[in-house]
């Protein structure tokens, strides 16, 4: 249930105005803690979700015509992102696998959008030269910050809450048995 909760405040995060916080959206850490917690037949239904959530936003807010094309990179990504969750945090989720899940999911997603961006010229036409690629890398600088900032807050409250929770409940336990 928690899984379902954070995909639909991933999926509320990127649809909600955010003006001048770009890219600050729960959907990074929405897919780590999915794919640390789900079955990999699970992961199905937040991808076709983001999915839906990409084809809304591109048609009906930004009012562009959807190339579905364009979004394979992005959605590669969100299978990476929950495949990266299972591998790093399913067994064992310590503060620096969740730090290192906090890093790793938003630096791929920087470096492997990017260059689809570069690439494809779809949205942004950026020269074909290192220096293109070096600008079209420059501008996304601001995104990558606030998806970074956003994946670890988010990934920190949903793997931390629970541990917190446990703690103060096994602490309350242990203060009554011994009041007994």
């Amino acid at each position: 249930m928690p899984a379902y909760l954070l995909l639909a405040v991933a999926v509320l995060s990127r649809i909600v105005p955010h003006a001048g916080w770009w890219n600050f959206t729960a959907v990074g850490g929405a897919l780590l803690y999915f794919g640390a917690r789900r079955s990999w037949r699970e992961m199905l239904a937040p991808l076709a979700v983001l999915m839906a959530t990409d084809y809304f936003l591109t048609v009906y807010s930004y009012h562009f015509a959807f190339a579905w094309q364009v979004y394979l990179p992005t959605w590669a990504w969100y299978a990476m992102a929950m495949g990266l969750g299972r591998m790093l945090l399913s067994s064992r989720t310590t503060v620096a696998r969740v730090g290192a899940g906090a890093l790793l999911g938003p630096t791929s997603f920087f470096l492997l959008s990017n260059y689809a961006t570069w690439v494809s010229g779809y949205a942004y036409p950026y020269p074909r030269t290192l220096d293109g690629l070096g600008a079209c890398y420059l501008a996304a600088l601001p995104y990558y910050r606030n998806d970074v900032l956003s994946t670890a807050l988010v990934a920190g409250v949903a793997f931390g809450v629970p541990v917190l929770v446990r703690r103060m409940s096994a602490a309350r336990t242990q203060m009554a048995l011994a009041g007994k």
